[in-house]
């Protein structure tokens, strides 16, 4: 029996081996395991700086996560957190297709929410999923069934700063392929350093598009950088030209190189490949050529009679002239020139024409011409402008060089005649001297012009803000001294405008300065700064009732009644006073504070004046306050909409409907349009009004269809901000056509006003939008009293006139006015629609005139949707 116990040892010692060798060959296999894992997550780290691509990186993603795992069946779900949508980036798999060619791309997120991966996304947490625990999970409403039914369902979530930004997946559909804890393990940790990837790759598209915007905001600065220099060398141009142009007034040469020179002094400031200067003679009868260039070569004209050409044409209107081809054909055939001498005309071949009185001697005695035969050279109204400055220069150097040849003729009559050449020489100092005072007069006058207002002769913005600058720099080296700035806003001036003219006005603004002269010392400024604004700097005050007692000067003198188109007429002012108490004032902000404290004396009542303090800070802080609710109420769709109709005045029948928007705030209560558009175009947020206004149409389209009332005509009155950019314009465009109203029933009404004021840019827009077959209209017509030619050119089919008519209708200018607005609409075909009839007595009246079409609190008052249901429609 002892025999048998060497044996049992030997055994034992064999199994004890075997369990070493199989746990060495286990930790063998785990130390390969991670090799491989550590090579696969080093090949991942330089995956992003190789890849060009999302699907080349997750391609090798997968590649790497191949060794380690089974994954033949793998995809990545990603979430764009700005928009709450999942993207497949990759997807792999035996039995299913891509989601995309299962699912519409609008649906792929929707469906992958409500699966396995969008239960990842939510719970944050590694899934390993099974059948039983899939049927559990639909039992209980967690998920829905998506795609092929598999063995086993493995997904991870992709984490960023502890947000899930996405999911990676593998599954199987073998029962010999289940997933461990280890590959759970392994699954997230190639998560995490995807994750990490992810990370970088979005810090250094961050990085790329700062340095972009760095990049594009340096070209601006250098575009307008290199704009400045454009510029600042155009004038240095200008000014050396200007000074050759005197240097050869004085300068000793003969006629014809004068002239020449006189020429390419021109030809560096503006391309004059054809030119000629045209001269009368001392009688005004005839007319000589003295210079003469053109590209085809063409002798220089003779000298002649004055006739009807087109340079005596200019001559005879007496101010520059920019004529197209088409112009003066139009000229020809009206027969204003060369009716009588057909055959001087030779402007067949003539593209554009500049023409330019010279006055000499204070008289129209020739002209200055160049033009253009082809389309590549096109002049504009700039050339115009400039040519008109730098013909002033020319024709002083034509006058001094006329009084030279005729100085030299004289020394030469002096030497046979003595007195003759006394009284040459006499007329010769009256001339130098003439011109040597009137050399002074235009230097002095340009000094004054740049730095004074033309109507009043204050100071304009520029020199008040320079004095205003130097009071704030003297005030921060003596800090006991004080001033004090005073902004003051005239009341009723555009009433005057309005009723009186424009004449008037003017007078008015006139006599404003005089008495406003009055009420301040000698070492005080007066200065103009706007239309109806006028400002004043105390200089060297002891304190604020200093300032106090200047305003109630102001306000009295204000007070007293004018004499303006043989009638007295009373007006009044609103004035805002600031004063210097801060370093860190600067002329800017105290203009700004006086300027608020002058509306809030507005909102006082007017005729009264507000210091600036501490509460007009805190109505700043309002209106901003205002600003910002009011861009929350726009954006939030806060703001509603109203109806005002416009009805037939003989029978009531509501023909149109003129939507208007209001607010209704929460501590304001409801603010009307009116005071809605006030406060908007102070924000500067018309623009957006009025886009706002055409989205909320689109919404209530289906309301209107409803009371059976969506064919009825729309009058929209439109800000004339959208048509001073290409993009503006765009804007409006686009919102016009994607409206649901049939646009031949949409009228956009634009300001008349704005149009006076931006002509051009009207022009343009109305032509553009003639095109979207709306109809366009001018709203507030008779305010500026724009010429009635305005109007034949304009693509209009109607007029709303200004609802002060109806306010005036007991005088007997207005109801003149009136009926000629009403003629000129008839024989212009346009409709005519009246606002602000608030009586009986006013429909009447206007009915008389013969005005069948109108709007106003008289007619109707503004409803809202559900009671247009009320309204009796055609």
């Amino acid at each position: 029996m002892f025999r048998d116990e060497p044996t049992r040892d030997s055994h034992r010692e064999s199994e004890l081996m075997q369990k070493r060798i199989a746990r060495l060959k286990s930790l063998a296999l785990k130390y390969k395991r991670a090799e491989v894992t550590q090579n696969m997550l080093l090949e991942l780290s330089n995956l992003a700086a190789e890849v060009n691509s999302p699907s080349e990186f997750y391609s090798q993603v997968h590649r790497s996560l191949s060794i380690l795992l089974p994954a033949d069946n793998f995809f990545v779900a990603l979430l764009d957190p700005q928009h709450n949508v999942l993207e497949v980036p990759f997807f792999l798999d035996e039995k299913d297709d891509h989601p995309i060619e299962i699912f519409s791309k609008e649906f792929i997120s929707e469906k992958l929410f409500s699966g396995l991966t969008g239960y990842v996304l939510k719970t944050g947490k590694s899934l390993l999923c099974d059948q039983e625990k899939f049927d559990q999970l639909i039992l209980d409403k967690q998920i829905e069934s998506l795609g092929a039914p598999c063995h086993q369902w493995l997904g991870t979530p992709i984490k960023i700063n502890h947000s899930v930004v996405g999911v990676l997946v593998i599954q199987s559909y073998s029962t010999n392929i289940s997933f461990t804890d280890m590959d759970i393990e392994l699954l997230s940790f190639v998560s995490h350093q995807i994750s990490n990837i992810m990370e970088r790759l979005q810090h250094q598209e961050q990085l790329e598009q700062a340095i972009k915007q760095r990049t594009k905001e340096l070209s601006v600065a250098y575009d307008k950088l290199k704009q400045e220099v454009n510029e600042r060398r155009r004038a240095e141009q200008l000014q050396k030209s200007l000074f050759e142009i005197a240097d050869l007034s004085t300068s000793n040469i003969d006629t014809q190189t004068f002239y020449s020179e006189l020429h390419r002094v021109i030809s560096h400031l503006i391309p004059v490949s054809n030119c000629y200067i045209a001269l009368l003679n001392e009688q005004r009868s005839m007319i000589s050529f003295p210079f003469y260039v053109s590209q085809a070569e063409t002798p220089t004209p003779n000298s002649r009679q004055i006739c009807d050409g087109l340079t005596e044409y200019v001559i005879k209107n007496r101010r520059p002239l920019l004529l197209q081809n088409s112009d003066i054909q139009s000229l020809v055939d009206s027969g204003e020139i060369y009716s009588k001498t057909p055959e001087l005309n030779n402007t067949k071949d003539i593209y554009q024409w500049i023409g330019i009185p010279l006055f000499i001697h204070e008289q129209v005695r020739g002209a200055l011409t160049i033009y253009s035969t082809s389309k590549t050279r096109r002049y504009q109204e700039n050339d115009l402008d400039l040519l008109t400055f730098v013909s002033q220069h020319i024709a002083n150097a034509i006058e001094r060089k006329l009084s030279a040849e005729s100085l030299i003729s004289s020394y030469e009559q002096l030497e046979d005649k003595v007195l003759e050449r006394t009284q040459a020489l006499a007329l010769l100092n009256q001339d130098l001297e003439k011109e040597i005072a009137q050399r002074r007069r235009m230097e002095q006058q340009l000094v004054h012009d740049a730095n004074h207002d033309t109507l009043t002769g204050l100071s304009n913005r520029a020199m008040f803000m320079e004095k205003l600058s130097q009071a704030v720099k003297h005030t921060r080296r003596h800090r006991l001294d004080r001033f004090a700035l005073l902004f003051i806003d005239l009341d009723r001036f555009k009433l005057i405008n309005d009723t009186l003219g424009h004449l008037e006005g003017d007078r008015f603004l006139i006599e404003t300065s005089k008495r406003l002269k009055l009420c301040i010392r000698e070492n005080d400024t007066l200065g103009r700064i706007g239309g109806d604004e006028f400002v004043i700097l105390l200089d060297k005050i002891n304190s604020t009732q200093d300032a106090e007692e200047v305003a109630e000067r102001v306000l009295l003198g204000l007070s007293e009644p004018y004499k303006l188109a043989s009638q007295h007429f009373k007006s009044g002012g609103s004035i805002g006073i600031a004063f210097n108490h801060h370093k860190s004032d600067t002329s800017e902000s105290l203009l700004r504070d006086a300027d608020a404290a002058m509306y809030q004396a507005k909102a006082n009542g007017k005729g009264c004046y507000v210091i600036f303090d501490d509460k007009s800070h805190k109505q700043l802080d309002k209106d901003i306050e205002l600003e910002q609710e009011l861009r929350n109420a726009i954006s939030n769709n806060s703001l509603l909409i109203s109806y005002l109709p416009i009805q037939n005045l003989s029978t009531g029948e509501t023909l149109a409907l003129e939507p208007r928007l209001y607010w209704n705030h929460p501590s304001l209560g409801k603010i009307k349009q009116a005071k809605l558009f006030n406060i908007a175009e102070h924000c500067n947020l018309t623009k957006e009004l009025d886009i706002f206004l055409l989205e909320s149409l689109n919404n209530e389209y289906s309301g209107l269809r409803e009371k059976t009332l969506e064919h009825l005509p729309l009058h929209l009155n439109i800000s004339g901000q959208h048509l001073k950019h290409k993009h503006g314009l765009r804007q409006l465009k686009n919102k016009l056509k994607q409206s649901h109203f049939n646009r031949q029933q949409i009228w956009l009404f634009f300001d008349e006003q704005g149009f006076i004021f931006d002509t051009d840019n009207h022009i343009y827009a109305f032509e553009q939008l003639t095109k979207l077959d709306v109809n366009l209209a001018l709203s507030g017509y008779g305010s500026v009293h724009s010429a009635l030619s305005s109007l034949t050119f304009l693509p209009l089919q109607g007029l709303k006139l200004d609802p002060s008519y109806a306010c005036h209708l007991d005088s007997e200018q207005h109801t003149k006015l009136l009926n000629a607005h009403f003629l000129a609409a008839q024989a212009l075909e346009l409709s005519v629609f009246v606002d602000g009839i608030s009586t009986s007595n006013q429909k009447a009246a206007m009915q008389k005139i013969g005005f069948e079409q109108g709007q106003g609190q008289g007619l109707g008052d503004v409803i809202s949707l559900g009671e247009l249901s009320e309204l009796v429609c055609a």
